[in-house]
């Protein structure tokens, strides 16, 4: 297809050149940018987006559909041609147009014939602007013909003859595809021998027995339709040679007639092609398949070449057992002669085939979619190639051009229209038409003429962000007819950019090459044509970039050791930075050893496979940076590891090929030590200017070692070269010879020309000045040159030397002025320098801003406006102007204090500002001044203001006394800053239980001139939350909160308390028992430590809610402190108690249990035992009852006496019938219970007697043991004889 070329032709004539044309249209021509809401928007001709293939084979029985979509502003029309003649779809039923579409469905399904819809079609998509065409679309039913009836003869064929079995298929649409099977629906086997050719027969270079069977068979299978038809079954019978000499034998004799050999062996012979040449044409594009299929024996192998050439590489493929040469996208160039050679032990057969590549018509330059402004000139180009060379024809709007309506503003010129000078109604859509014998091409090409204002499509306030020192794009698509100017400002009032520092792009787009910190902020794109004018802001950050301040370093580890890689880096506060780590450019291993950490990298237990480079990878959304290190894991000791050091210096460096300004300098390397050098950098000496200073010159890859080096004149250069490996730098190597360079005339001039005034009457001129291999030669001066800019002076010019500073004195205030600074020396002057413009020196500004006026916005932001002073006023660089202000009074307490002015600064000719943070309620005032670079001006006259109220502080404090049963006192101070006029105070205050829960809240107003309240009619002992702040007629303040309790009872404080600490000591444990007061679900702890002993306290917590507790691990003898402590809310501790644990057994030396008294008394023990037990079981037997109670009443101890309380002891044994518990302690509850749920620790499931003592578990031990058993309900005796065991201790 032609493309559509967009231009605008700018004074060239219509007698020039159609290339020239294109050219500038290319240069010029409207682009209409992919803005989908843009297109929607735009009047457009027709374009057709999508059709049905020009050879359309359909399935007869399915409906057809032949597809024609297309796009247009407003939306196109659509209607149909059938052979060359208008198509009415209203008057076949059969046939719709789908809705907003141009797509056709023949209803074939209910009743249509497709062969009655055979045809050709064309699609018309017409709206104001023009009308596109589609393809000539011919529609053809697909068609699977069964096959013809026929008879089939067997086959019979002599083993080692050639047989070819013919499928001839009935010809179907499309061409059917061949295979052949057997009865079984198995393909048959094919081989170098037996194959299937390209017309569909099967081939055999020669039969075999095996190839004997009766069911050859070949099917066609016909896609479109999805039906395979078969034809009759073929007959093969193979006779071999064995059994012909058997036949033949019994009837004439044993005569041999077909001698020994049982198969003839014959020289190749083509079963196809015939003859010894053909031809073939083939289209272009298309696949070129050749075939040679070869009888003989053994079997022929065939092998293929193109005479006079090569067989095109990469595109020719053999097939079927290199019998088929197929190569694929043929092109001219591959017409020619290709020879196929058949070949086997007895000789060969070859057969030429002469290749023609003829072409349908292809594209070199389709035509494409202009879009000119009115006035604009354009063309449109169709150029296509073809063999034969296809003819070019046009139409305007589907019609031949010739019969179209005339158009004053267009030519045609062959393959190319011109257009000239457009207007609105020279929008049409063309279509061009290449064709020849082979085919033909059709494309079309719409010219939209339009008058468009400007649009920006860039989306607005859109935000980038780029790291500094990288490119900065800023997008401003924009579009509009004519092609709209594009400028761009920075900032909303900013003077538009220019400069070597922005590139701007044909699209808009604003280049900032190297964004820096200070490129931050906001950028105006403005785009303007005759039409209109519209703008857009888009956004800048500019980031700091990510470093790697400190990177992975090369380890030499041993195996099985630990290495860890460090990694620290550095970057923008506002980007989040992820750290990947790389082993060999992979992911690390999945091995718990490999531990990443925040800023590194650590392997434990290193192994052989931990070898490699290991890099971090540091990523932001912005930016990426990386650095590697490698990991050389050696074996352990004793074998030496290998060293890995800085390489040698290099050595014996040698001056080649001097000239005035080169040379080649060359060395050799030092040794690398076991790692290789990267590169080398070369540094050099200037002996004239700066001898024992060495720069930086270049560096070269290790592999190099020699580089020719580049030179300034005037420069006695010393060389030396440094090698570099993944260690380190080695020492630089020793200098080279000193090479003079001739002198010659600077090069360059000085840098940063700048012009400046120190005072009103001056204009100093600065420079930096060239370094001594600048100079290029001996006698370097500077000639600084100046005149008065936009008056007719002649410059002024003086020659200094030594220096980068001269002064023009006598100069008028503030002028601009042109300098320039060239440098000169002994041979003569640098080129011409660039001048820069500078100012004379600045003065004090002369006036004040005036009209200053204030509008107070809130009671804490006021804006201030003020008119500009005249610029000639400025008497310098217009810096801004600063606003004084200052807080006179408070309007609320009327108190006078140290007045502290304010200042704010507002940049460039800004005429208002903002002036936050000011106090509610107060008076200010202000005065405006405006600064130039020398200092501010005189001040406006003073501006007085005030603020309005605004909310109060929060009260200064709030204090909550006097606890109560059902009261509080509260009191509270004014707020710091009341900011206005305080109306009153706010209390809110609600309950909190125990589980902090809160209650309902209630409010009261108290009036402003209170301090001081008492709050009644509480609930008793509750803990309350108050909230409380003061109010003005602005609003309420910040609040205030405490919290407070009212009391339990009137006599004691609801505190809790731990008192009557006791304890009971035994030899390395003491029993701790206390009482507590307090509210529930305390949690305790015992602390105890040596009497008298600085030591720390030791700490026992005890579990639950009991109040006694076992101390073990005690010393004996010792004096010991104790102290019982709840933790939680309150942390009290009860007061201190002392108890002394009981002495030490002394231990016997003799050994007790080999005495002959000890022996003897056991016995007798154990005999008085054994008649006790005896005694006990006859009374039983008898119902009687064994009076232990009875005789320890008789024979009362003294001993065995209850002690008394006095005396430290536990409480009296009781026998009586309710069995009441010991006492708990040294006191027990007024009710004289105690709780069974307390402790099993607890004493009251011990029995007392004798000498009664603690054993380690905390029981008693005694004449009386173990629990008692339960009572019956009625009566002082038991039921039951006592325990034996409870016997035998009584009895002891």
């Amino acid at each position: 297809m032609q493309p559509k070329i967009m231009m605008r032709k700018k004074s060239i004539s219509a007698s020039k050149a159609s290339l020239v044309l294109f050219l500038c249209q290319m240069i010029s021509a409207l682009d209409v940018p992919l803005d989908s809401k843009l297109l929607e928007e735009l009047s457009q001709p027709p374009t057709i987006t999508q059709q049905s293939p020009k050879d359309y084979i359909v399935d007869p029985r399915e409906n057809i559909v032949i597809q024609c979509e297309a796009k247009g502003k407003p939306p196109p029309s659509f209607s149909w041609t059938r052979n060359g003649t208008h198509f009415d779809i209203d008057k076949d039923a059969q046939v719709t147009m789908k809705p907003n579409s141009g797509t056709l469905v023949i209803n074939i399904m209910n009743g249509g014939k497709a062969e009655a819809y055979e045809g050709v079609y064309q699609c018309t998509a017409r709206n104001e602007r023009g009308a596109a065409i589609s393809n000539n679309i011919v529609i053809r039913p697909s068609r699977s013909p069964l096959w013809t009836k026929e008879r089939l003869e067997p086959n019979h064929v002599r083993e080692g003859d050639s047989l070819v079995l013919h499928c001839r298929p009935p010809v179907g649409l499309p061409p059917p595809i061949i295979f052949w099977m057997d009865n079984a629906f198995q393909r048959l086997p094919q081989s170098e021998r037996v194959s299937q050719g390209l017309n569909g027969d099967l081939y055999f270079s020669n039969v075999q027995p095996e190839d004997t069977r009766e069911d050859y068979i070949c099917y066609a299978r016909f896609n479109h339709t999805q039906t395979i038809q078969q034809k009759q079954p073929i007959s093969v019978k193979v006779y071999s040679m064995d059994s012909l000499n058997d036949t033949i034998a019994a009837n004439l004799s044993d005569t041999d007639i077909y001698g020994a050999k049982p198969v003839t062996e014959r020289q190749p012979v083509l079963l196809t092609p015939t003859g010894s040449t053909s031809t073939k044409v083939e289209l272009r594009g298309n696949v070129l398949l050749l075939e040679c299929i070869a009888a003989g024996v053994p079997t022929p192998v065939i092998r293929w070449i193109k005479e006079g050439g090569e067989l095109p590489a990469n595109r020719t493929f053999f097939e079927n057992f290199e019998k088929t040469l197929k190569i694929i996208d043929v092109s001219e160039a591959d017409s020619g002669n290709y020879k196929c050679i058949a070949r086997n032990i007895l000789g060969s057969a070859h057969h030429v085939i002469s290749v023609t590549v003829k072409a349908a018509p292809y594209w070199i330059t389709a035509p494409r979619n202009l879009v000119l402004s009115p006035g604009e000139d354009g063309t449109l180009i169709c150029r296509a190639n073809g063999n034969p060379k296809p003819n070019i024809s046009w139409l305007a709007n589907g019609v031949p051009i010739a019969i179209a309506p005339e158009d004053p503003s267009r030519k045609v010129d062959g393959d190319t229209i011109i257009f000239s000078h457009v207007q609105e109604r020279s929008s049409a859509v063309y279509q061009c038409n290449a064709s020849n014998e082979y085919g033909y091409l059709l494309a079309n090409a719409f010219v939209n003429v339009l008058a468009e204002p400007p649009r920006i499509l860039t989306t607005a306030n859109k935000l980038y962000q780029v790291i500094a020192d990288s490119p900065a794009l800023l997008d401003c698509a924009y579009f509009g007819s004519p092609k709209p100017e594009i400028e761009w400002f920075k900032g909303v009032k900013g003077s538009i950019l220019r400069g070597n520092e922005y590139i701007f792009h044909d699209n808009g787009t604003l280049e900032i090459p190297v964004a820096q910190k200070d490129s931050t902020g906001t950028y105006t794109c403005v785009a303007r044509n005759e039409l209109g004018k519209i703008q857009n802001e888009v956004h800048l950050e500019v980031k700091d970039a990510t470093m790697i301040i400190k990177q992975p370093e090369y380890k030499v580890i041993q195996r099985y050791g630990q290495v860890s890689f460090e990694c620290i880096i550095k970057h923008d506060s506002t980007l989040l930075p992820t750290i990947i780590w790389l082993k060999d450019n992979d992911a690390l291993p999945d091995d718990e050893r490999f531990l990443v950490g925040k800023d590194n990298l650590t392997i434990m237990n290193v192994t052989d496979k931990d070898d490699g480079t290991y890099t971090c990878i540091v990523n932001t959304t912005l930016d990426s940076v990386s650095a590697s290190a490698v990991l050389t894991v050696v074996a352990a000791p004793p074998t030496p590891a290998i060293i890995y050091a800085r390489p040698n210096p290099p050595f014996d460096l040698e001056l080649t090929g001097q000239l005035e300004r080169s040379v080649e300098l060359s060395w050799i390397p030092g040794d690398e030590n076991n790692s290789p050098i990267t590169n080398f950098v070369i540094e050099y000496e200037d002996g004239l200017h700066e001898p024992g200073v060495w720069h930086y010159q270049t560096e070269v890859p290790g592999t190099q070692t020699t580089v020719q080096l580049k030179l300034s004149p005037y420069v006695n250069y010393s060389f030396r070269v440094i090698a570099v490996n993944e260690i380190g730098r080695s020492q630089p190597s020793e200098p080279s010879e000193q090479y003079l360079t001739k002198s010659a005339n600077p090069d360059e001039n000085p840098s940063n020309v700048q012009g400046i005034g120190s005072e009103p009457d001056n204009l100093v001129i600065t420079w930096e000045s060239l370094k001594g291999f600048q100079s290029n030669g001996p006698g370097l001066q500077y000639k600084v040159s100046w005149r008065q800019k936009d008056v007719d002076d002649e410059w002024t010019s003086v020659i200094v030397a030594n220096v980068s500073k001269y002064i023009v004195s006598g100069t008028p205030t503030f002028v601009p002025y042109e300098i320039k600074v060239q440098a000169l020396n002994d041979l003569g002057y640098a080129p011409e320098p660039s001048e820069v413009i500078g100012h004379s020196g600045e003065d004090l500004p002369m006036v004040a801003p005036g009209n200053v006026q204030v509008h107070v916005i809130n009671s804490t932001l006021a804006k201030v406006h003020w008119d500009p002073v005249p610029l000639k006023t400025v008497r310098g660089h217009l810096q801004g102007y600063k606003v004084y202000y200052w807080k006179v009074q408070s309007l609320s307490r009327r108190s006078r204090r140290h007045v502290e002015k304010k200042i704010l600064t507002f940049r460039g000719n800004k005429t208002f500002g903002m002036l936050p943070g000011l106090e509610p309620y107060s008076s200010y005032k202000l005065n405006v001044r405006v600064v130039n670079g020398k200092g501010e001006g005189p001040a406006s006259p003073d501006k007085i203001f005030k603020t309005p109220e605004g909310v109060p502080s929060s009260p200064s404090f709030l204090k909550i006394t006097n606890p109560t049963l059902d009261s509080l006192t509260l009191e509270w101070g004014s707020p710091t800053h009341p900011n206005g006029v305080l109306i009153s105070y706010i209390l809110k205050f609600q309950p909190i239980n125990n589980t902090h829960e809160l209650g309902p809240l209630v409010e009261i107003r108290i009036p402003a001139n209170e301090s001081s309240m008492i709050l009644k009619n509480l609930n008793y002992s509750t803990r309350y939350k108050f909230y409380f702040n003061a109010q003005t007629s602005v609003g309420s303040g910040s609040q205030i909160t405490e919290e407070a309790v009212t009391i339990m009872d009137e006599v004691q404080p609801l505190y809790p308390r731990i008192r009557n600490v006791t304890t009971a000591a035994a030899e390395t444990y003491a029993n701790i028992s206390w009482e507590y007061e307090g509210p529930d679900h305390a949690s305790f702890y015992v602390e105890y430590g040596v009497a008298g002993s600085k030591e720390d306290w030791k700490k026992e917590i005890v579990n639950g809610s009991r109040s006694f507790f076992v101390l073990k691990g005690l010393t004996p003898g010792t004096a010991y402190k104790v102290r019982v402590g709840a933790e939680g809310l309150f942390g009290f501790r009860s007061s201190e108690d002392v108890f002394e644990t009981g002495p030490a057994m002394a231990s016997r030396q003799v050994d007790i249990a080999t005495q002959g008294w000890f022996i003897g008394l056991m016995c007798a023990v154990a005999l008085l035992i054994l008649i006790l037990l005896i005694v006990c079981f006859i009374r039983r037997n008898k119902g009687g009852k064994y009076p232990v109670k009875e005789k320890e009443d008789a024979h009362a101890d003294p001993e065995i006496q209850p002690m008394k309380e006095d005396d430290g002891t536990f409480g009296e044994y009781s026998d009586t019938e309710d069995h009441k518990p010991l006492k708990k302690g040294s006191r027990t509850p007024s009710d004289r219970t105690v709780k069974k749920e307390d402790s099993d620790d607890s004493l009251v499931d011990y029995g007392e007697g004798v000498n009664g003592q603690f054993n380690e578990d905390g029981s008693f031990i005694g004449q009386y043991s173990g629990k008692k058993e339960k009572e019956p309900a009625e009566g002082n005796e038991s039921s039951e004889a006592p325990s034996p065991v409870n016997a035998m201790n009584s009895f002891v």
